[in-house]
């Protein structure tokens, strides 16, 4: 990623496209983030909406394009949760083992977790509510649960950006507006959201801006988006 930009402004992208080897899946995407931003990504499946969150992530090139970042913004200073899979689910690892790998970005050359990503991991699971849990199996607690603890996970990296790619997917409502007000809480105290949902009205109701991925690819600020959009493409 090319980083020239300044003041608040941590992501640029410009006309990128995003892809695999075996073609592009979705082009001219463009759309900024700024500290404090909100950002919600929608789209039909299949898309190119994790495409794109892998992108940015420096996970695989672009197709064309460009991404710039702040000069405020550091790789390490982005964190990521991805969709859940079943083995994942089953991870035989205690809480405060998962939480901590969160920091293995910030270790360089050394090989142990130091008192500071120590006292960073027990932050982090004191801020999502799971202190309690951390000498716990990840794979014995609830659906809400492990997304808390990965949204701990992420936490430990991330300095300035947090990517969720679903970050609801299979919970129950409860759980599931539980853990928008987790993600509304760390918007307001600063930490730039993007996120990907397939709940598309709860998802925009939190936002600030909206990338609308598809044959016409659309940004703007969430009121914006539900005047210019309408009903239309608030249907999934």
């Amino acid at each position: 990623m090319e980083k020239d930009l300044d003041n608040n402004l941590l992501l640029d992208v410009k006309e990128l496209a995003v892809g695999y080897e075996t073609g592009v899946v979705a082009r001219d995407i463009s759309f900024t983030l700024r500290e404090g931003d909100y950002l919600c990504i929608v789209g039909e499946n299949g898309s190119g909406k994790t495409t794109l969150m892998k992108t940015l992530l420096s996970l695989q090139e672009p197709m064309g394009g460009e991404i710039r970042t702040g000069r405020s913004l550091q790789r390490s200073g982005i964190g990521y949760l991805p969709q859940q899979t079943l083995i994942q689910k089953d991870f035989p690892a205690s809480v405060r083992e998962v939480v901590l790998s969160g920091c293995q970005g910030r270790l360089g050359r050394r090989p142990f977790y130091g008192s500071a990503e120590k006292q960073l991991a027990a932050q982090n699971m004191k801020r999502m509510g799971i202190e309690r849990l951390s000498a716990k199996c990840y794979r014995d607690l609830s659906g809400g649960q492990q997304q808390r603890v990965l949204l701990a996970r992420a936490l430990c990296a991330a300095e300035s950006i947090l990517l969720l790619d679903e970050p609801v997917a299979g919970l129950d409502p409860v759980a599931a507006a539980d853990m928008y007000e987790l993600i509304r809480q760390l918007n307001s105290e600063g930490v730039a959201i993007i996120m990907i949902s397939h709940d598309i009205e709860e998802a925009v109701s939190y936002a600030s801006h909206v990338l609308h991925i598809g044959e016409n690819a659309w940004f703007g600020t969430r009121e914006e988006y539900l005047a210019q959009r309408g009903e239309e493409v608030l249907r999934p």
